[in-house]
């Protein structure tokens, strides 16, 4: 074939009618460059939901069982893992959110070997957990949650899941030596509720430990309302058999109506939604903004237990408390990931001064005033003022606070 030949052959050539024309544009690409319903919801909704929810849960609780003062925390925890059951059950039935658990792999064996030894810690956590209320404030509890990773850590090396590693130890070891800061800060100190505590936060690591060792792999891994499907009602008929023997014989329905059957339901309500907006939140944020948005929850846990039952906390144990949350920060996203952040925040915050250096102004004299406020606050002497409000009642006719 000859040099001209080839460029004829190789050159533009007139196309038959009916041949096909290779499209421009992928149509299937612009359909995923087309943005779906679902994604036009900010992340940061999913996450006011989540802390939201995850406060409202724990001080509904708290409510129910201290202010409302119906002491059955075993028979508390067994309704909301009967309501738990129902609803998961329903959803199952009728919508697509629990369809994750086609993709399990379990079987009669699986539940009796796996799903039963860890819905046995659960059970015992959610327990402790409830009976930690009756004598603990919410504040020196979520102080005393801090500890849950160093517990963890040293399950999964007691179980073999992990291998001890001491530069780990040292960085958890920060947590807790903040934590016992803030035990020695706490003004009403209940050995009881510690206790009850620190074995709620031991069941809850083993439980986590056995859903690694137990549940790792591909075919097991579960979202959290697929797990609640699988353990709600197992974790529900062993708090029942407990509450059967040591809470319900004592219970009455005068009680129970005293706390208002439509205040259950919404208790029920609240703590079944919270492990629903997990899943949600799941793959729509880092996990930067999942450990802040956890401190942040802890944090505003501790202020609202100050303005909604007056609990005092003093300066030892915010500076106590700050240090445990800071190690729990730094343990969970290490050091490098830390400082890229902190640059990466450093570069946004500057931008933001030249952009909008009034309300930059503005955020640093109202942090400023809080810290402050905050400080002032711990440091101040405190009283109580009950017998002060009895005195005054008795004077004016009424009865006793």
């Amino acid at each position: 074939m000859g040099m001209d030949e080839k460029t004829r052959a190789s050159g533009d050539s007139p196309r038959e009618a009916n041949e096909p024309i290779l499209p421009v544009v992928n149509p299937e690409a612009e359909k995923a460059q087309t943005p779906k319903a679902s994604s036009a919801i900010h992340p940061a909704l999913y996450v006011i939901v989540w802390i939201s929810l995850s406060s409202s849960v724990i001080l509904f609780n708290k409510w129910i069982l201290s202010t409302l003062h119906f002491e059955y925390p075993v028979l508390l925890t067994t309704y909301h893992l009967t309501f738990a059951t129902i609803m998961t059950q329903i959803l199952a039935r009728y919508t697509t959110l629990l369809d994750g658990r086609k993709t399990v792999k379990m079987t009669g064996r699986v539940y009796l070997r796996a799903i039963v030894p860890i819905g046995f810690f659960f059970s015992l956590s959610l327990i402790c957990g409830n009976l930690t209320y009756l004598y603990l404030s919410v504040a020196f509890i979520q102080m005393l949650k801090a500890t849950t990773p160093v517990a963890v850590l040293i399950a999964s090396w007691s179980l073999g899941v992990s291998q001890p590693n001491l530069k780990v130890f040292l960085n958890v070891s920060v947590i807790v030596i903040g934590v016992v800061i803030a035990s020695f800060g706490e003004i009403k100190f209940v050995w009881i509720g510690v206790i009850y505590q620190i074995a709620g936060i031991v069941f809850e690591a083993l439980r986590l430990t056995m859903v690694q060792r137990l549940l790792s792999s591909a075919e097991y891994k579960m979202d959290p309302l697929v797990s609640l499907y699988y353990f709600a009602p197992v974790c529900a008929a062993m708090n029942f058999t407990i509450a059967l023997f040591w809470e319900l014989p004592k219970v009455s329905m005068e009680e129970v109506y005293h706390v208002g059957l439509f205040t259950l339901f919404l208790n029920g309500l609240c703590a079944f939604l919270l492990n629903v907006s997990v899943v949600f939140l799941i793959g729509k944020t880092s996990s930067l903004v999942l450990t802040l948005c956890g401190v942040l929850k802890d944090v505003m846990l501790v202020v609202a237990s100050m303005i909604i039952w007056g609990t005092q906390v003093s300066g030892l144990q915010f500076f106590g408390y700050s240090i445990a949350l800071g190690g729990m920060v730094f343990y969970k996203l290490g050091y490098e990931q830390l400082k890229g952040y902190a640059g990466e925040a450093g570069r946004q915050w500057a931008d933001f001064g030249n952009k909008r250096p009034v309300l930059r102004r503005l955020a640093v004299i109202v942090g400023v005033l809080l810290a402050i406020f905050v400080v002032l606050n711990g440091f101040s002497p405190s009283y109580d003022a009950t017998d002060y409000l009895n005195e005054a009642k008795s004077k004016i006719g009424m009865t006793k606070i």
